[in-house]
């Protein structure tokens, strides 16, 4: 048995064991067990289907057997491209039921990116949703895919929805036509119909990859992390132990916003309600007024989603007509929190929230807010069961510092991943003396509890200052006419750089840059004034509702660009 981080002996609940003793298992093996023990609860809700755990697992054994049949081998790559709907959720159990590994694709994804995943992973099977075959099909010869499983929505639907959805689907044109082979383009319907079996047990759960989790690539083109069965497995005993409930006391359901292709999304929406035999009610599209009219209906008692989320859930104007207090348990990530909208958010439901800090190659969480005891507001919280966290030295990487220095955040335990597939110097650099260097700058406060600061690739120097922009969007959020606002340092033609901060503005409330700029000298330091406010009426996010700062900051240097241009154009025409 290894003892528990020592931070979480003091906010346990009563009674909880103060042990953790890690199973080393698959990730399919949580699938097996749920179907074992709870076969009857129900597994997947989604408009009028609902599969049981015992139906998920039969369906997924014949998803297996039929990727084995053709030609699947032990090890070989599955793509996934689907939004949030069952057959992503056969797909996954299926693939990992067939000894595969999975590689989840963003369906946003254009030809370069695609180019890029499917070069880089070398999948044998991509499943698809058919809206996605048009930007599929041209690329074919380019992916190197053998076999391609296309799912229509219908299959995804029980009678009479099944036979009605199609009909309205062609009528609006969203009915691709797609020339079947059953070899090289087969339907989902013959994946899943067969009467054959197929599950595979992995011997070596350390050492075997479950999943290839592509990286956000805001820093060029992304990475594989290799995200071995016991990463992900740990991580689900971690998180249970964080959770501290037992999946025996009632049957719970969690409604699944975040993106399946998402690390959070397949983590805490796919593979941990597996671990408590609870519902997924899957969000293919996520609209606010639609997600408060499923609570409405399903009442769901777990809630996994970003800020943004639980932002733009109270802002509808007919929320209070809505009873949300069946949600008993939060998980919020993917970025900071505004401390005001959680206090709001924990006032309006009565719910035990948790807010952590993660990211894909630890699969994702790191630390977190204890449920019980002791939370601070700002804080990323401390260190999950048998995960060690340090704060090092921005000079040499290396240097462990003390309480309140802010430095790197890095951290090792058994969720961090193997490495990066096909990038070892990669590897090598982020897995640097054994520990996961994570980018962000941190301190740790003498309680134990850590707060985020920024991205180490986002801190700019201002008259010699280090400026964090996360400082400054935190005191914007603290204005009551701003909606959303993000901060960020720009490259200028004579400063070489300057903060500016883009501002979303309440519906109805009026803003100028001068009332903006008293309100941020009254609370940071004059250099930490942003020299420019820009109003928008959007920010640009990716599916999971992080802002995109490397699209406003290509915005701005292809502004600089053309300014230089234009200025070297008008100096040679006045000589």
């Amino acid at each position: 048995m290894t003892d528990i981080s020592v931070g979480w002996k003091a906010h346990l609940a009563e009674g909880a064991p103060l042990y953790t003793d890690f199973e080393y298992r698959s990730v399919q093996s949580y699938l097996d067990e749920a179907a074992e023990k709870y076969g009857s609860r129900k597994a997947v809700i989604f408009q009028n289907l609902t599969y049981t755990y015992k139906q998920l697992k039969d369906k997924a054994e014949a998803f297996a057997a039929s990727l084995r049949e053709r030609g699947l081998k032990t090890g070989d790559r599955v793509a996934i491209m689907m939004p949030n709907i069952p057959q992503t959720i056969v797909a996954f159990w299926g693939a990992m039921k067939a000894g595969a590994v999975v590689v989840m694709t963003n369906p946003l994804y254009m030809e370069k990116e695609l180019t890029h995943h499917f070069s880089d992973s070398t999948p044998k099977f991509l499943i698809v949703l058919d809206l996605f075959w048009n930007k599929i099909q041209p690329l074919r010869e380019r992916l190197g895919v053998d076999t391609y499983v296309v799912s229509r929505i219908s299959d995804g639907l029980a009678f009479p929805l099944n036979l009605l959805q199609p009909i309205q689907a062609r009528r609006q044109g969203n009915y691709p036509h797609i020339d079947f082979d059953d070899k090289a383009v087969v339907t989902w319907k013959s994946m899943v119909k067969t009467r054959k079996r197929y599950s595979e047990e992995c011997a070596d759960p350390k050492n075997t990859v479950a999943l290839l989790q592509y990286t956000g690539g805001t820093t060029g083109f992304s990475k594989g992390a290799m995200l071995s069965h016991s990463n992900l497995t740990c991580q689900l005993q971690q998180l249970i132990k964080l959770l501290q409930h037992d999946a025996s006391r009632e049957a719970h359901s969690f409604l699944s916003i975040l993106p399946f292709f998402h690390v959070l999304g397949l983590v805490g929406n796919v593979i941990l309600p597996c671990s408590y035999a609870a519902s997924t009610i899957p969000v293919p599209r996520y609209s606010p007024h639609d997600v408060l009219e499923l609570i409405k209906k399903h009442r769901p008692s777990f809630f996994v989603g970003a800020p943004s989320v639980y932002i733009s859930l109270m802002q509808q104007k007919d929320v209070a007509n809505y009873d949300l207090t069946c949600i008993q348990f939060c998980i919020s990530g993917s970025s900071p929190f505004p401390q005001a909208a959680m206090k709001q958010f924990q006032d309006m439901t009565h719910a035990k929230i948790t807010e952590g800090f993660g990211l894909t190659e630890a699969s994702p969480c790191v630390t977190a807010n204890p449920l019980y005891k002791m939370q601070k507001i700002g804080s990323v919280g401390i260190p999950l069961p048998d995960t060690e966290v340090a704060i090092m030295s921005l000079e040499d990487g290396k240097t462990q510092l003390e309480d309140n220095q802010s430095g790197e955040l890095c951290a090792r335990g058994p969720q961090v991943m193997m490495g990066y597939w096909n990038h070892p110097e990669e590897t090598a650099a982020t897995l640097a003396d054994g520990w996961l260097h994570t980018g962000d700058i941190a301190y740790r406060d003498s309680d134990g509890y850590y707060f985020i600061v920024d991205r180490k690739k986002d801190m700019a120097i201002v008259g010699g200052y280090n400026v964090f922009p996360r400082e400054i969007d935190e005191v914007l959020h603290e204005h009551p006419k701003i909606k959303e606002a993000v901060s960020l340092s720009v490259p200028h033609k004579t400063r070489g750089e300057m903060l500016k901060a883009y501002i979303v503005v309440k519906d109805g409330a009026k803003l100028s840059t001068a009332e903006l700029a008293k309100f941020c000298r009254e609370k940071l330091a004059s250099y930490k004034v942003p020299r420019v406010f820009e109003f928008r009426e959007e920010l640009p996010k990716t599916l999971v509702g992080k802002v995109l700062r490397r699209a406003l900051r290509e915005e701005e240097e292809k502004k600089l660009a053309a300014e230089l241009e234009s200025d070297k154009a008008a100096e040679s025409k006045s000589e």
